[in-house]
């Protein structure tokens, strides 16, 4: 089963809580949180992975 991450966005302005991402089995192996923007904001450095 492909990985799903749930991050969140830490910016003050932003009122996105959580969000999942689900990737598929083809993405690269170096691939993080830090390539990925907030879908509402558009921040990209204050993204978190959210550790269960």
């Amino acid at each position: 089963m492909p990985a799903t991450k749930e991050v969140k966005c830490t910016s003050g302005d932003c009122e996105l809580d959580m969000f999942e991402n689900h990737y598929t089995y083809d993405v690269a192996e170096d691939h993080s949180v830090s390539d990925l923007s907030c879908p509402l904001c558009g921040e990209t450095d204050s993204l978190e992975v959210i550790e269960l």
